[in-house]
């Protein structure tokens, strides 16, 4: 548990240390489950050129990110591609995610997204291969906040699925 934390604390400095360039390859991606709304809260924090570049490769060689143009098409470009790379399954049956939107802060894209109807979670799975496609040493940490329970998971290319049990 001690090596988890200081993995994270090293990870944390990398995306918070570096604005413009870096050698670190990783999203953080929340999950907070709100009882009284019955929702599943994920925000998942990506580096803007990391996905402008998979934008790029993927979809459209011409699009920038951050610089207030094509908005509607980048949010159909992320909200396609989020969908495609992040699974959860509550209670072993797999959910429907809704992509609410995103917004950037500098350096780091802030993408909202939501599983609604969810009465309580006895069981969570989530897979999550963003930017594995593009990048072979890419990190995607979660961290969930569940039934009053913190976990964390980070997840690689070799094993890109963490699961609890309540």
């Amino acid at each position: 548990m001690k090596k988890i934390k200081q993995l994270l604390f090293i990870i944390a400095f990398a995306l918070f240390s570096f604005t413009s360039v870096h050698k670190y390859y990783v999203s953080i991606t929340q999950i907070e489950y709100v009882k009284e709304k019955q929702s599943l809260q994920i925000i998942s924090r990506i580096f803007v050129d990391d996905f402008e570049k998979l934008i790029r490769n993927r979809y459209d060689s011409n699009i920038t990110l951050n610089n207030n143009e094509d908005e509607v098409i980048i949010d159909q470009y992320v909200k396609k591609y989020l969908l495609e790379k992040i699974d959860i399954s509550i209670n072993g049956q797999a959910k429907a995610i809704s992509f609410i939107g995103k917004k950037y802060d500098d350096d780091i894209m802030y993408c909202y997204l939501e599983i609604e109807n969810i009465a309580s979670i006895k069981s969570f799975e989530i897979k999550n291969k963003v930017l594995f496609d593009l990048f072979d040493d890419q990190k995607n940490i979660v961290r969930t906040n569940i039934n009053d329970k913190n976990k964390t998971f980070v997840l690689i290319p070799e094993k890109d699925k963490g699961l609890l049990n309540f």
